[in-house]
């Protein structure tokens, strides 16, 4: 398990495209300059022992030991000892509708980054309970078992698309079903299942079943809603550019809406509450609300305790790269030269 102290210093790795476009268009003007001064022959004949790469290795030494050094301001650390810690909370998974409609726009950027946003900040909220995500759209497919691993959580949940699944539609049984696996038996602790869609449902009859089936086994199902009830059309997109946008059997624009209907009752039956995902902070905070009024099961959960600071390896890694930049010379390798792997001769 890696821990990072000081985060904020990763910025200071976009210096490094910075300077090699620099270099980039230094080379260019030393070229352009040198052509209007002498052909490349004749420059070879004043210059004989200037090598044409070690420019390159130069820079390719000194930005790999700036990024060295500014990854020893971060301070990597490693975990060193792994124990078992006693927590009390609840066990909470979170279905995410990865189905096409999803990308509709009626909420900025499109619902499902509001989706995953929603989530990312609910997930800031907990404190020790143990958290599961699943994607679906027309099957469900386990993103991330049962964990307290938050920062795990946050970075399966940023990998989410609508690409991920091949079976197109939007199935909340099939996540329901497949979220009722995912809680232990042996721990009788409280379930709680979120539901992040846009409510387009293609299987209502089964999903109302799936929705029993899971209360039955204590499961508390509860729903938010991502989008706006007048909808809106489905783009298509290619390198981030709207080419088109997605239309019917009948060649009509297919216009996806918000179906609160269905997610209150998918709520209600699921002895829950649906929620309005509309305005993260209000829906972030009625549910850090309901998950407050739940009471806490004691479980046991791994954790790393001690963790060893890795900084001093990073720093001497870039310190070495800088002395061998400096010591680095634009002349030719005289060892290398004697090897004459190119075949080339001086001119007599």
């Amino acid at each position: 398990m890696i821990q990072f102290d000081e985060k904020i210093y990763f910025y200071l790795l976009g210096i490094i495209p910075v300077m090699v476009l620099a270099f980039f268009f230094l080379q260019l003007w030393k070229k352009r300059t040198q052509r209007q001064f002498a052909d490349s022959n004749l420059l070879k004949r004043l210059a004989p022992n200037k090598s044409s790469f070690k420019s390159a290795l130069k820079l390719i030494f000194f930005l790999a030991g700036l990024s060295f050094l500014i990854l020893g301001l971060v301070n990597p650390k490693i975990g060193t000892k792994l124990e078992t810690v006693k927590r009390e909370g609840v066990d909470i998974v979170f279905a995410v509708d990865v189905s096409k409609s999803m990308l509709a726009e009626d909420i900025a950027p499109n619902r499902l980054e509001k989706a995953k946003r929603l989530v990312s900040q609910i997930i800031n909220q907990l404190a020790s309970d143990r958290i599961g995500i699943i994607a679906y759209a027309g099957q469900a497919y386990p993103q991330l078992p049962i964990t307290t691993d938050y920062g795990a959580a946050k970075m399966f949940l940023q990998s989410m698309n609508t690409d991920m699944l091949s079976s197109q539609g939007t199935a909340i049984d099939a996540a329901i079903d497949l979220a009722s696996t995912y809680y232990d038996d042996t721990e009788q602790t409280n379930r709680v299942l979120f539901i992040v869609s846009d409510g387009e449902d293609h299987s209502e009859d089964n999903t109302i079943s799936a929705v029993d089936n899971a209360t039955q086994n204590g499961i508390r199902v509860f729903t938010i809603g991502v989008g706006k009830p007048k909808g809106a059309p489905i783009p298509i997109k290619r390198n981030g550019i709207v080419e088109s946008l997605k239309k019917d059997n009948q060649g009509e624009v297919v216009i996806s809406k918000l179906n609160e209907v269905i997610l209150s009752e998918v709520a209600d039956r699921g002895n829950g509450e649906y929620i309005d995902g509309t305005n993260t902070e209000q829906a972030v905070d009625r549910i850090k609300e309901l998950l407050n009024q739940m009471d806490k099961t004691e479980f046991e959960a791994k954790q790393f305790a001690e963790y060893k600071d890795q900084f001093q390896w990073f720093l001497a890694a870039g310190f070495l790269f800088l002395f061998l930049d400096i010591f680095l010379l634009d002349r030719k390798t005289q060892w290398l030269k004697k090897l004459n792997l190119f075949n080339e001769h001086d001119d007599e």
